[in-house]
């Protein structure tokens, strides 16, 4: 009886209202054409303490190069497992320009077991047109040392690794975000009423209609004649207006670690939920059943009442499952 009542305690008024915070711009937009660019190339990596490739790729590789510095030599000579042929890949953010450094990531092609200590070899990057605009070379970083096998946590993948800061551009990819005197921001969360309160947020902060909303994911923005010589400025003070993004309302549920996220304004119609030893009506926002007067309640609650009593995931998942299938639960449940 105990357990009943409490359970009628924490479930009470199923209700969610959401209040969403001023966020800033730059938080959930981008400028068209400011994107990243990938990266890639094919290097070696040397120095490796018997852990490489088994292979002969990579004894072959390392035969060209020493034939570039004059020297000959052929691969079934340079053949060990101090070596491995790795994929090199990088981002490459917009308006990085020509010395700028960037963090590389090196993943082994062949068989070797760990690049731990390795060094990679000069190695350069191509973008997707083929040219290169970038050259890597450095220290691999496998990242932490070695853990005790008694201690419960993650064991470090070897065959994968970075070199901090070992690329370096040699040639700048070009970017524009004007065109005919306007640019488009880009909303990382596609929503049309975060949409139209940008372009809202925009006007009442220039205090003209600069802005307009296309559609769910961008903001055309006219560039004010004052600002047509001060570009960086005019993007600086769009960065910093604030606006309140919309979200869906969704309720995300992992049925493996019986994590439960609320998302947006999520709300329920009255039902009645008979489950397992307990039954809950609410009826007009109130409890029409229990001893203990009716209070604002949400999902959150409820689920936090479910696991309080021992309930498994499988178990919220079945009310919760139900509460939408009634029509009731007005959200999207997304079950990972």
């Amino acid at each position: 009886m105990k357990k009943r009542i409490a359970v009628f305690i924490i479930i009470a008024l199923l209700v969610v209202s959401s209040f969403g915070a001023l966020v800033r711009l730059k938080d959930i937009a981008r400028f068209r054409g400011a994107r990243d660019n990938q990266l890639f190339g094919v290097g070696l990596i040397v120095g490796l303490d018997g852990t490489g490739d088994s292979g002969t790729i990579p004894s072959s590789l390392l035969s060209n190069m020493l034939n570039n510095f004059g020297i000959t030599a052929q691969a079934a000579q340079l053949q060990s497992n101090n070596n491995a042929l790795v994929m090199v890949t990088a981002n490459i953010p917009a308006f990085y320009k020509n010395g700028m450094r960037l963090d590389v990531v090196v993943s082994a092609i062949g068989d070797a077991s760990s690049l731990e200590n390795g060094v990679l070899i000069q190695t350069p990057l191509y973008g997707a047109d083929g040219v290169v605009y970038a050259v890597a070379q450095g220290q691999v970083s496998l990242g932490g040392q070695a853990i005790n096998a008694s201690i419960n946590l993650q064991q470090r993948f070897t065959t994968v690794g970075t070199v901090p800061g070992g690329a370096i551009i040699e040639k700048e990819i070009p970017t524009e975000i004007v065109d005919s005197n306007t640019l488009t921001l880009l909303l990382l969360n596609p929503d049309f009423t975060t949409s139209a309160r940008t372009a809202q947020a925009l006007n009442t902060k220039f205090d003209e209609n600069i802005a307009r909303a296309v559609d769910s994911s961008s903001v055309k923005i006219s560039i004010p004649e004052i600002f047509r010589d001060d570009l960086i400025t005019f993007l600086s003070i769009i960065e910093e207006v604030e606006v309140v993004p919309d979200v869906v309302a969704r309720v995300i549920i992992n049925e493996r670690t019986g994590t439960v996220v609320l998302g947006g304004d999520v709300k329920v119609d009255d039902f009645t939920v008979s489950y397992g030893g307990f039954s809950v009506t609410i009826d007009n926002g109130r409890l029409v059943e229990g001893e203990n007067p009716a209070g604002e309640s949400s999902i959150r609650n409820l689920v936090a009442g479910l696991k309080a009593i021992g309930a498994k995931p499988q178990d919220i998942i079945a009310i919760l499952t139900s509460l939408k299938e009634s029509g009731v639960l007005h959200a999207e449940l997304v079950l990972m």
